[in-house]
C-alpha cells in the first residue's frame, strides 16, 4: 500500500511493528471518505494532495493511545473531508 510508507514519516514512525495498525487506519480512512460520498477510484489515489491529507490526519488523530492531538486532528480531518464530498471532481464520476 502505497499509503504506508508516506503515514510512517508523518507519524516519524520507521519500524515495521506498527504496520498493521497504521494500514487499518489507512483502509478506514479510505472507507469513511468513501462512505461519506468520494468517489472510491479518488479515495484511492494516494497521488491526490487533499486525499493524502485526509489520510494523513485520520491515521494521526487514530494512531497511538497517547495522543494529546487526536482531537484537533480529527476536527481537521472532518473539515477536510467535508470539503471533499462538497466537491464534484471528488463526488461525480467523470
Amino acid at each position: 500500500m502505497a499509503f504506508l510508507e508516506q503515514a510512517k514519516k508523518h507519524l516519524r514512525v520507521s519500524v515495521a511493528a506498527f504496520d498493521d495498525e497504521i494500514e487499518g487506519l489507512i483502509e478506514a480512512a479510505i472507507a469513511d471518505l468513501t462512505l461519506s460520498g468520494v468517489l472510491p477510484e479518488k479515495a484511492n489515489d494516494d497521488t491526490d494532495p487533499l486525499i493524502k491529507r485526509a489520510v494523513f490526519l485520520y491515521v494521526k488523530a487514530g494512531f497511538g493511545f497517547d495522543n494529546a492531538d487526536a482531537d484537533r486532528f480529527h476536527q481537521s480531518y472532518d473539515s477536510l473531508k467535508a470539503h471533499l464530498t462538497m466537491a464534484e471532481e471528488y463526488t461525480v464520476p467523470s
